[in-house]
């Protein structure tokens, strides 16, 4: 069963929104920032991680983003036209913004931590006028990104392109994204992220952002109480994720299935969600029954995880099915074991 309905006379498959950065990951990991002296330099931000990881699987794809005018500038777009993701809408800052800057600390498999430059950030200066209408129209989906609602004027271009979306039928995913810096204030985050949840037709997060989203109308929801609250409004698809204990996707139907992590040996604590959500997408995008969505994306984040990069060492289909095959063959068909709930 079809739990969303994708226009397949369109010619972009998915046109996302929001951040994109500069990771700078050690070489001389496991240990604190401090010590570290050698950083590979990557295209991060969690939006642009997942237009990576769709394109990856064949899918063709956009975004909305503002980049610096200098080098880095050059160096995002030069990394998303090689990986097949269209620039049109990608544009350069004029009052000296500059791409937000993620130097990461790798002090072990399970602890991380990042360290965020993100004054004047150009990702935040995407406005209205940015906003095409043709360009929503002409995609089947759109994913807006949390952290470009945390401030003007990127906020009012998100809200734009949701009204857009809405108006043209298109497909509209919210990945929730929190990160604290930008936003003023919690209520705030929750008054916004409410906003576009009600809106989304699919909705990804883990159970804390799903909680801040909740603090001003319903705090202390389970996670069944936060799936119905947002059926009542346009979802279809609720997925929520809670780290080692796997995930869920709550359907508007009632039904539910949950998936728990392929066990990996970890090199970092980040990367993972972005994987998942790419993975998860592609399966729907491919017309997979939830259950092979859930697996796909699972995999694709534990991949991720056991990985320097959050873009660069992306995955192909091959490769995560591969990946599938072997962890199966070697610790059982239940290994990431998607649970079918009763409705």
């Amino acid at each position: 069963m079809k739990y969303v309905h994708f226009d397949e006379n369109r010619p972009m498959d998915l046109v996302l929104l929001g951040r994109v950065a500069i990771d700078f990951n050690p070489e001389d990991y496991f240990r604190p920032l401090s010590e570290s002296v050698t950083f590979k330099k990557y295209v991060g931000g969690s939006p642009a991680n997942i237009a990576v990881g769709v394109a990856r699987h064949g899918k063709k794809t956009g975004f909305f983003g503002k980049v610096s005018d200098d080098q880095f500038g050059d160096f995002v777009t030069e990394y998303f036209k090689k990986e097949g993701i269209d620039t049109s809408h990608i544009t350069r800052c004029t009052g000296g913004e500059k791409l937000g800057l993620t130097f990461t600390e790798i002090l072990s498999p399970t602890e991380s931590s990042i360290l965020m430059y993100r004054n004047m950030a150009a990702d935040l200066q995407l406005s209205v006028e940015d906003i095409e209408e043709d360009y929503i129209g002409n995609t089947k989906a759109l994913l807006i990104s949390g952290t470009a609602l945390a401030q003007s004027p990127s906020r009012e271009a998100a809200l734009k392109a949701v009204k857009l979306a809405k108006k043209n039928k298109t497909v509209l995913i919210f990945d929730i994204d929190y990160r604290s810096y930008n936003w003023k204030s919690p209520d705030e985050t929750a008054l916004y992220y409410s906003i576009v949840a009600e809106e989304a037709d699919i909705i990804l997060g883990s159970r804390e952002e799903f909680d801040l989203m909740e603090r001003i109308t319903q705090p202390g929801r389970s996670d069944k109480e936060t799936a119905g609250a947002l059926f009542e409004k346009n979802a279809k698809i609720v997925v929520i994720k809670h780290g080692k204990k796997g995930s869920t996707a709550y359907l508007h139907d009632g039904g539910d299935y949950s998936v728990k992590p392929f066990p990996v040996t970890a090199l970092k604590a980040f990367g993972g969600g972005d994987g998942y959500a790419a993975g998860f997408l592609y399966g729907l995008f491919e017309g997979w029954d939830i259950p092979k969505c859930l697996e796909f994306g699972s995999a694709q984040a534990a991949m991720m995880v056991k990985s320097h990069s959050c873009t660069e060492d992306l995955p192909t289909y091959r490769e995560v099915q591969a990946f599938i095959q072997e962890t199966k063959g070697k610790y059982g068909e239940m290994v990431a074991g998607v649970e079918v709930k009763e409705k």
